[in-house]
């Protein structure tokens, strides 16, 4: 048979890797020579069964062209082994057989072949029967491949998409820090920290991610306090603090009706990230589990990091007066089972926060710091009775 007989006969089809299994040489010969020169490039063959389920467990084939009574393995036998060898999948096969029983035909065809020859075959009807096989397998795999790629590309442009959600609530909450005379780094220390404590309360990968990408948003409704407020370096009147407890409702607003599961989170984190265990915090005087556990852990992560961080307004706090400080508002502003693990995982926050430092210095007074600190206590401790 010429080459120009051979209809759609493509280069993947004369490329496709043929098994001959037939316990007869004979048989085997006339086939092996009638495919080669028919353009079949890769045919290999087998009398023995057992070498040549060894030969398909070492390399997938295209098709097996199987005798089904031989010595030993039948052809039902070997089928089965196949498909358990290649996990309930069948490669292709086509079936050699002189017994045209209903019975033969029957579990062969149940067990997943795709087409019969029976012996004594002319040579025109296995040339049709291997080309219209491979053919069919071919394109199967071809539209397999195809979908594999573009569920790969679906995949990439998803995971490009949530970056770029990423990178924007990155940089929102950084120009959100700046207004606040702090630095970028601390939203990346107090994210990454409410990550580990997270993790070490139990909640997964996904939810403590999403804490860590959500939680730098926690203070985005600072944008809308004045400036006279937000960066006074002195104390706060009552007045003044009534207005600075706004921006948590402000994010809140800022953030609604997104429709992204991270930005409704991080609206989550916002709006309740200053309520407080006993139910004295702001904006909705939640008290307790009622506060939901994002917002308790950021609340924790926050305060760690702006107590031992400098600021133009501040001096760096020991890690020990930092963590006194939490003791001392376990119960009372912060969830005490999140405080006693936050000491369990202090080393790792440790790391966190000299992985991220800020490299700058401070000549802020003290003084002033310890009134705005004493001063915010004290709003917290007069809302809480």
């Amino acid at each position: 048979m010429t080459s120009d007989s051979r209809i759609g006969f493509t280069g993947a089809a004369r490329d496709a890797r043929i098994l001959i299994v037939d316990d007869v040489p004979a048989n085997v010969e006339v086939m092996t020579e009638t495919l080669a020169r028919d353009g079949y490039t890769a045919v290999r063959s087998s009398t023995d069964p057992v070498t040549a389920l060894a030969m398909m467990e070492a390399a997938p084939f295209d098709l097996v062209l199987l005798d089904m009574r031989m010595p030993g393995l039948d052809g039902h036998e070997v089928i089965a082994r196949m498909r358990a060898m290649n996990g309930g999948e069948l490669a292709p096969v086509i079936v050699l057989t002189a017994q045209t029983d209903e019975e033969t035909k029957r579990r062969a065809l149940a067990a997943g072949v795709r087409d019969f020859i029976t012996k004594p075959f002319v040579i025109w009807e296995l040339l049709h029967r291997v080309r219209n096989t491979l053919e069919l397998h071919l394109q199967h795999r071809h539209i397999q491949e195809m979908n594999a790629e573009l569920e790969r590309r679906v995949q990439l442009r998803t995971l490009e998409l949530e970056e770029t959600r990423k990178e924007v609530i990155r940089r929102l909450a950084t120009a959100g820090e700046f207004r606040d005379n702090a630095t970028g780094q601390h939203v990346v220390r107090m994210s990454h920290i409410a990550y580990r404590l997270a993790r070490a309360a139990g909640l997964d990968e996904l939810e403590a991610s999403m804490i860590r990408d959500a939680a730098p948003l926690h203070d985005i409704g600072k944008i809308g306090i004045p400036d006279s407020i937000l960066l006074k370096p002195g104390r706060l009147d009552a007045p003044e603090w009534e207005i600075m407890k706004r921006h948590a409702a402000i994010g809140g607003a800022i953030l609604a009706n997104s429709g992204f599961a991270l930005l409704d989170l991080a609206r989550t984190i916002a709006l309740a990230h200053h309520e407080q265990w006993s139910g004295g915090g702001y904006p909705a005087g939640l008290k307790g589990e009622n506060i939901p556990i994002a917002a308790r852990i950021t609340a924790i992560a926050d305060v760690f990091d702006a107590l031992t961080s400098e600021r133009p307004y501040k001096p760096v706090w020991p890690v020990e007066q930092a963590i006194a400080q939490l003791r001392m508002g376990s119960g009372g502003a912060f969830d005490p089972e999140l405080v006693a693990l936050f000491e369990r995982e202090l080393g790792g926050i440790i790391a966190v926060k000299e992985q991220f430092r800020d490299d700058r210095e401070s000549n802020a007074d003290p003084a002033d710091w310890l009134q705005r600190l004493t001063e915010e206590q004290g709003a917290r401790s007069a809302r809480a009775k």
